[in-house]
């Protein structure tokens, strides 16, 4: 257990210090959001209407409506960038001699994956200190309660990453990669507008939005930040993880590349 937890530490410490090096990408994850939230979302709320209704019925305005969802996106961005590492670990070697070390190749994939979760959660909640300071605030203890569900959607969607990293081999190829993942999440998600506005466009529209996991892992979050439970969501979340890892544990594997290279 003792050199698990050396592992462990060693490479949320490594995926520390590429981040402290890397500020602009923390700005970057940060303006993002904060766009949507402070332009945009002027645009939609006189589409949409000035509330948009709330579980409990509650009315809301919709600058924190879409906070949950912005939420997501900056650990969906948080989760495609981290993966894109990967891909540069593939090809400098680094990460094939990770994968062969004595430890178990899901292990070393779910410390990558916690290291993430963690730079993630951190540019999260600084967005929501941000957007308090624009008067844009939810119950105290809902921000607490969302801690563990940004712990699961982080994991959910680092996961992904993992998965599409797994099969881009070239690092100049997973940029594309990542914008036809990215925007068709979020924009088929409730992230920026609920389930029934979009089935009054397209019933199709929003049956594609329901079997989307980032609507899920966006709905968790919202649930929890409304200190509410959303059960569904919940195991949603959990059970894209669990596909999503399995498959990011079998692309993974250093046998099957070595297979891949003298195959060609």
């Amino acid at each position: 257990m003792t050199a698990w937890l050396i592992a462990l530490r060693a490479i949320v410490l490594r995926e520390a210090l590429r981040f402290l090096q890397q500020r602009s990408r923390f700005f970057a994850a940060l303006v993002r959001p904060l766009v949507w939230l402070v332009v945009f979302a002027a645009g939609f709320r006189a589409a949409l209407g000035l509330s948009i209704i709330a579980p409990y019925e509650t009315y809301i305005t919709y600058e924190v409506y879409i906070v949950p969802g912005l939420c997501g996106m900056i650990q969906l961005f948080n989760g495609m960038q981290s993966s894109l590492s990967l891909v540069y670990d593939q090809e400098t070697g680094s990460m094939r001699l990770l994968l062969t070390s004595p430890l178990p190749r899901w292990w070393l994939l779910f410390c990558k994956l916690l290291a993430g979760v963690a730079v993630s959660i951190l540019q999260v909640y600084t967005f929501l200190l941000i957007a308090g300071l624009f008067g844009i605030t939810l119950p105290l203890m809902g921000y607490i309660l969302a801690f563990p569900a940004l712990i699961l959607s982080g994991l959910m969607l680092g996961s992904l990453g993992l998965v599409i990293s797994s099969t881009v081999k070239q690092l100049e190829n997973f940029a594309g990669v990542m914008n036809f993942v990215i925007f068709p999440m979020f924009f088929l998600s409730t992230a920026l507008y609920p389930l029934w506005k979009m089935a009054e466009s397209s019933d199709l529209l929003r049956d594609i939005c329901a079997l989307n996991p980032f609507t899920h892992a966006v709905e968790l979050i919202r649930f929890s930040l409304y200190q509410s439970f959303n059960g569904e969501a919940l195991l949603w979340v959990l059970g894209s993880f669990a596909v999503f890892m399995a498959g990011s544990v079998i692309g993974y594997d250093p046998a099957r590349g070595l297979v891949r290279r003298k195959s060609r």
